[in-house]
């Protein structure tokens, strides 16, 4: 697999974390998850932790206490990386911060999640995903004038920035491959959510236009949105002057193709609303599925807008091979995403259910040396636990 005898420390909690990790366990890192004693993380539902945990290995360990930042120290100094989403101190005041691992591992890649970076003056908040999507204007941009501002439907700041994360510790490293040095990688759900507004953000940097909720319709295109059918409503996105000709020519208005209200882009912003009410007027007579079927026939963009169920019901989803069947001790048999993502030579793969905390403590301990004796006075001290059924 690609990342096959790559070990990483993962000392993460929530969701960015274990978002970032479990990317690279899919791709054969070996990833140690170093779990806190009750960790309430591992308390939710399977579908929640089924799917972030799957295919790592679990360690509970104190780290509170010295002997438990010695057995971190130990396996830091074996590990290829080391992930971590605390808030910025605390993992200074542990003595498991990147100075410190670094200097027993030098080739030691470092990365830190946080919600709002390592430094500057919103450091010590806490940073949950509801809290920064507000901070990074992607709850403006959503919904219209009157329902704004709304929230993203699925926590995806914390998912961008455990993307992120991975892939600063893949560049991290093929760099190391050259330089022999490992290095810190930072990043955090501020700046995930910020860096990701892409033409919105430009569009300000560049003119100093606040750019407004615009609903289901693209902001600088049309018509490139939500329209109303016969049975419900269909996806549209008519993406240039030609396709604009061939969707007229489908909906039986061929004289609107050359209408000068309509018949360049910058027009059809300029008079969408008058263009919509003619859309949506022809679209009326068809089912959303009549529409897709035709439309795409005729080289127009479009599609149906799926509830979750029937996003699993569609051919083109099943295709894709997303969905992927574990069995675990406690949850019994249940199904998990798999990465959307396809290497066709050495493909990630979901080859394990999410250990019960403390699954693999002993055979961990074992590999960094301590004997039965040594790890049976651990677990008696508090320092380490071993999973219970």
């Amino acid at each position: 697999m690609p990342l096959s005898g790559c070990r990483v420390l993962d000392l993460t909690t929530v969701r960015s974390g274990p978002t970032c990790t479990k990317i690279l366990a899919d791709l054969g890192a070996e990833v140690l998850r170093v779990e806190r004693p009750g960790d309430s993380g591992r308390e939710r539902a399977f579908f929640d932790q089924g799917d972030l945990q799957r295919n790592k290995k679990s360690l509970v360990l104190n780290l509170q206490h010295p002997k438990g930042v010695e057995v971190l120290r130990a396996l830091a100094a074996r590990a290829d990386a080391v992930v971590e989403n605390y808030r910025p101190d605390v993992k200074h005041r542990l003595g498991i911060d990147y100075e410190s691992l670094s200097r027993d591992n030098p080739r030691l890649i470092y990365a830190s999640i946080s919600g709002f970076g390592q430094e500057g003056p919103y450091r010590d908040r806490p940073g949950y995903d509801q809290i920064v999507q507000g901070m990074s204007g992607l709850m403006s941009l959503t919904g219209t004038e009157e329902t704004a501002p709304l929230r993203i439907g699925i926590p995806i700041g914390d998912l961008l920035a455990g993307y992120f994360a991975a892939l600063g510790i893949l560049a991290a490293l093929i760099e190391r491959e050259r330089s022999g040095r490992g290095q810190q990688v930072e990043t955090s759900l501020l700046e995930a959510l910020v860096g990701s507004l892409s033409f919105q953000a430009v569009r300000y940097l560049n003119t100093g236009e606040v750019p407004p909720p615009v609903g289901n319709h693209h902001p600088l295109t049309a018509p490139m949105g939500v329209y109303r059918v016969k049975d419900g409503h269909l996806n549209l996105a008519v993406g240039n002057d030609d396709m604009w000709g061939r969707l007229c020519r489908a909906l039986g208005l061929p004289e609107l193709a050359d209408d000068p209200r309509f018949a360049k882009r910058a027009s059809r912003l300029e008079n969408r609303a008058a263009m919509d009410e003619i859309l949506e007027a022809a679209l009326a007579k068809k089912s959303a599925a009549e529409w897709v079927e035709l439309l795409n026939a005729a080289g127009v963009a479009s599609g149906p807008i799926y509830t979750v169920d029937e996003v699993f019901g569609d051919p083109q989803v099943a295709q894709a091979g997303l969905v992927h069947e574990l069995r675990h001790p406690l949850w019994g048999l249940h199904r998990v995403m798999g990465l959307p993502v396809r290497l066709h030579r050495t493909p990630a793969q979901v080859r394990t259910a999410a250990p019960l905390p403390g699954a693999h403590t002993r055979e961990i301990l074992a590999e960094l040396g301590y004997d039965e004796e040594a790890t049976n006075a651990l677990l008696a001290d508090g320092v380490v636990e071993e999973a219970k059924r």
